[in-house]
């Protein structure tokens, strides 16, 4: 059986309140009384119940956190940045996945606060903040991650994605692409504001844009590599083929990019792709992944101690936005290269009869 602090008490002779204050740190015990209660938790191994602990202080020493997607790399590496930060400071994460289903999402939000997590962090599927304003109506502090709602006031950490699409769509420009299409997400700002620079990029270049090369999936990231193939198969039957391709996030683009070389094309040569995320492994993909790096760590980092920052505040803490810088990562995907992988062999060409005179290097 588990030892409590009662236990602790009549062993000493000691009330209830004297051991707690001990174990609180107190400055009103003596340190002889302080020396002796902490000597006979140790020799017990006294593990305080953390229900009681959160009785008595008003928390529970638990962070929610809801994401669309753990499988996606990009998520489980910002929620392993948050527990990072969480756990110096004594508290646990309580994570939980949407599956970018929103009515999964409002019941999991429900269940986040029937635990009485002290922050809750929602990387939110919803296509309106309703849900997330009964959060704010029932003062559990909250923090948005990686999506936004535009006219919301809340804390988020995230990064301008308007500039995540010009920097990919003006990087597959200055390759000299012209026909570039874009698969995107549906709903949610990451993917709203990346179609939105993508768009912009274009004009600014006054390249012609044409709807027929922009696809968006229900799903942006759970089964984002299989949406991003299909949406991909269907890009290649536009005539005139795109000759570049922008996606709304890595896994699309390793979807999109399985349908080129399924299709006997090369990348980057007939069809250059870029991604967004940079995650994980993108460097060792059948084709190295071009990417905008979006650093998961920082989110993670800064969603955790504006989360510490919120906890146990009596009063709202004025709400903040950070937002981190994202990054050009050019791989193979947009680099032509000597060698590239097909899917297929190209025919060889015959043998010209002019022999070719040999370069001479200086």
């Amino acid at each position: 059986m588990a030892v409590r602090m009662k236990d602790i008490a009549e062993d000493l002779g000691l009330s209830v309140v004297t051991v707690s204050k001990v174990f609180n740190n107190h400055l009103d015990i003596g340190a002889a009384t302080r020396e002796r209660v902490l000597r006979r938790m140790k020799e017990l191994n006294y593990q305080p119940s953390l229900h009681a602990q959160g009785l008595a202080s008003g928390r529970t020493m638990m962070v929610g956190l809801i994401v669309p997607d753990l499988v996606h790399a990009f998520f489980s590496e910002v929620a392993q940045s948050i527990s990072d930060v969480l756990r110096k400071k004594g508290y646990g994460l309580v994570i939980a996945s949407s599956d970018e289903d929103p009515e999964l999402e409002r019941s999991e939000i429900e269940q986040m606060i029937r635990r009485r997590v002290d922050v809750l962090i929602i990387a939110s599927c919803q296509s309106d903040p309703a849900s997330l304003k009964k959060v704010v109506e029932q003062k559990v502090p909250l923090v948005l991650i990686d999506r936004s709602f535009k006219g919301f006031e809340a804390n988020f950490v995230g990064t301008d994605d308007v500039h995540v699409g010009e920097m990919a769509t003006e990087h597959l420009i200055g390759l000299g692409r012209r026909i570039i299409g874009h698969i995107g997400g549906q709903t949610v700002s990451t993917s709203n504001d990346r179609l939105a620079g993508y768009k912009k990029a274009l004009a600014h270049h006054k390249i012609a844009l044409s709807e027929k090369y922009i696809v968006r999936r229900t799903l942006g990231d759970q089964a984002a590599d299989t949406t991003g193939r299909e949406a991909m198969e269907r890009l290649l039957l536009v005539s005139p083929r795109p000759d570049a391709g922008f996606c709304y996030n890595d896994p699309a683009a390793i979807g999109a990019m399985n349908a080129i070389l399924a299709a006997g094309l090369r990348i980057p040569e007939d069809i250059a792709i870029i991604g967004a995320g940079n995650i994980r492994y993108a460097e060792s993909f059948r084709v190295a992944l071009s990417s905008v790096d979006i650093p998961r760590k920082a989110l993670g980092e800064y969603a955790g101690e504006i989360a510490l920052q919120m906890t146990g505040k009596k009063k709202p803490v004025k709400t903040r936005k950070i937002l981190v810088s994202p990054k050009l990562v050019i791989r193979e995907s947009s680099q032509v290269s000597k060698v590239s992988l097909t899917a297929a062999p190209r025919p060889k060409k015959r043998p010209s009869k002019a022999v070719a005179r040999p370069k001479t290097e200086w």
